[in-house]
């Protein structure tokens, strides 16, 4: 098989116990009994990457959430280079591409090696169709989290203050 055009996301190799554990610390996951992070984890994609490799750049399709198993990824504004976050094992990322096709809003690029697992759209709207039951848990747990952080990123901007020239444009996000 011609390695270049094999499948860069790899099912195999991924430790079901170890996918369990990395879930359960997930927000949006961490309610789910053993069972159902069982059904998660078989869905998941894996993919290692190198140390400044982008994961995805802003402005490009949004296809899934990605969670970090092991490794560190910067999350930056395009074309400023202004990083807004760093997130290590644990943490997630692009979680609101799960519920819509939009435009990628920041860049996603490693800083070190990197072991992500990667929960597709297409996928979750299977799991919904096949399990209603957790795919409903999983969207309310999704809201939640996305509420949050929306929550958490308004405060960020009151404390901020108006914008430089003493006046707030309005522009968020540009």
């Amino acid at each position: 098989m011609n390695t270049l055009w094999g499948n860069v996301f790899k099912n195999s190799k991924k430790d079901p116990q170890d996918v369990r554990d990395i879930l359960k610390g997930v927000p949006i996951f961490e309610e789910l009994s053993g069972k159902e992070l069982f059904q998660i984890g078989r869905i998941l994609h894996e993919r290692e990457y190198q140390p400044d490799e982008a994961v995805f750049r802003q402005g490009d399709p949004g296809v899934g959430m990605y969670i970090i198993a092991e490794g560190v990824v910067e999350i930056r504004n395009d074309p400023s280079g202004q990083v807004l976050t760093k997130l290590e094992g644990g943490e997630f990322f692009g979680e609101l591409s799960l519920l819509e096709d939009a435009p990628r809003t920041a860049s996603a690029v490693t800083r070190t090696p990197c072991r992500l697992l990667c929960f597709f759209q297409p996928d979750l709207l299977d799991l919904i169709n096949r399990h209603p039951r957790l795919g409903v848990k999983i969207l309310f747990r999704l809201a939640k989290t996305i509420g949050e952080r929306l929550r958490k990123t308004n405060e960020c901007l009151s404390a901020a203050g108006p914008a430089s020239g003493g006046e707030a444009d309005g522009n968020i996000g540009r």
